[in-house]
């Protein structure tokens, strides 16, 4: 927790620190690349610095973090250190990183702020600096720890065995290890970073989730090309997709990820959109060997069956559950709507979800946003819904 001395400088501050987040975090990394260009080269993903989204998700993740410090003393937004701590931990972030960052990221707030920073100003933010990113060390400690790898040193060689069209915007590939050693055995809903070198020189790092069974030798990756139509977003997909074939080498993180259902017996709510189906194969496929009798309500939602990955994958595995059912919703609908597939946005309002389910998502921000709420509203605790973000978490909901 922040010291006494702290907490009311930090409440006092953070109006004017949170209004001009931005601003210091664009600064920040003006100031970061110019002195280590090797980091957006090589780790920082280049498509999310040009659109602005990983600024955003630093900025949001410093505002959320100095709130909680000082609206809820004692507590920590564990959920949010942990999201971002896998993410780190799939990349390769080491501890002396820190140290970087905080010394361009304190040199943009000067710079911002002025003579506001005062030496009180800067030692009160230093501490909530020091306790977020201290914590987040500690987590990703842990998470190579059980990874069984030294701190950053995550990846390994991997061989693509099969590749196959899923759809004419989404490709599937399978991953053998190249040193004929097991593969690590994920938890169900976790993803893996896949590492390439672009033409450039640069090596680019994306995470894919598995949509294997934990329990299978081999892994299996779903790859979305991404269609921004502005260079550099979409370069790692489109080179997976133009240029990835069987044979192959590909360097590969240990899984990561912390949207994995525990064990037991209450309801599960899978919910997704678009390629966020891709951890709900993987958990349906563990739920089918680990608890088949699981009560499990699926929700996927799409543009249309033609674009809907691992469709006829996903409905099988419902199928094979005796106490799941699967409710499809496709803004075009090939045919008229029929028992499970309706037409139109996904409406979890008309799904009879149990009170005491635990429910994931994964898509697309506003479908998630619209998801959560409702279920919210429908009297689901906060701590029942999970979720994960493909790219910078821009919404920081705990």
């Amino acid at each position: 927790m922040l010291s006494e001395q702290a907490t009311p400088v930090v409440r006092e501050t953070l109006p004017a620190v949170g209004g001009a987040i931005e601003e210091i975090t664009e600064l920040f990394y003006g100031k970061l690349f110019a002195a280590h260009p090797g980091l957006l080269r090589d780790l920082f993903n280049r498509g999310n610095q040009s659109n602005g989204e990983q600024k955003k998700a630093l900025a949001g993740s410093i505002a959320a973090f100095a709130g909680v410090l000082v609206d809820h003393p004692g507590t920590r937004p564990d959920v949010m250190l942990a999201r971002i701590a896998h993410k780190h931990a799939s990349l390769g972030v080491t501890a002396d990183q820190y140290k970087v960052v905080h010394t361009h990221l304190f040199a943009a707030i000067a710079d911002v702020l002025g003579d506001a920073v005062t030496p009180a100003v800067a030692a009160a933010w230093d501490e909530v600096y020091w306790l977020m990113a201290n914590a987040l060390i500690a987590v990703e400690s842990r998470l190579y720890q059980q990874a069984g790898a030294a701190d950053g040193e995550v990846w390994r060689e991997m061989t693509i065995a099969e590749r196959r069209a899923e759809t004419p915007d989404v490709v599937s590939l399978v991953l053998r290890p190249c040193d004929g050693r097991p593969a690590d055995v994920p938890r169900a809903g976790q993803y893996v970073s896949v590492r390439v070198e672009l033409p450039d020189g640069a090596r680019q790092i994306r995470q894919y989730s598995l949509t294997s069974a934990p329990e299978e030798a081999e892994w299996r990756i779903t790859v979305k090309r991404v269609r921004d139509g502005a260079l550099p977003d979409g370069e790692v997909s489109c080179l997976l997709h133009d240029h990835a074939r069987v044979g192959d080498t590909l360097a590969v993180s240990a899984p990561f990820g912390d949207l994995v259902p525990g064990p037991g017996d209450d309801p599960l709510l899978l919910a997704s959109a678009g390629i966020g189906t891709t951890p709900m194969l993987a958990i349906l496929k563990d739920i089918a060997l680990t608890d088949p009798t699981r009560p499990v309500t699926v929700v996927h939602a799409d543009r249309s069956p033609a674009d809907h990955a691992h469709r006829e994958e996903l409905r099988a595995l419902v199928a094979a559950l005796p106490n799941a059912t699967l409710h499809l919703w496709y803004e075009h609908p090939d045919a008229p709507p029929s028992p499970g597939i309706s037409a139109g946005r996904a409406d979890i309002g008309a799904l009879d979800v149990p009170a005491d389910a635990t429910a994931y998502l994964c898509g697309p921000l506003p479908f998630m946003r619209t998801v959560r709420g409702d279920l919210l509203r429908r009297g689901l605790p906060a701590e029942a819904v999970h979720y994960e973000v493909f790219g910078p978490d821009l919404w920081i909901a705990g």
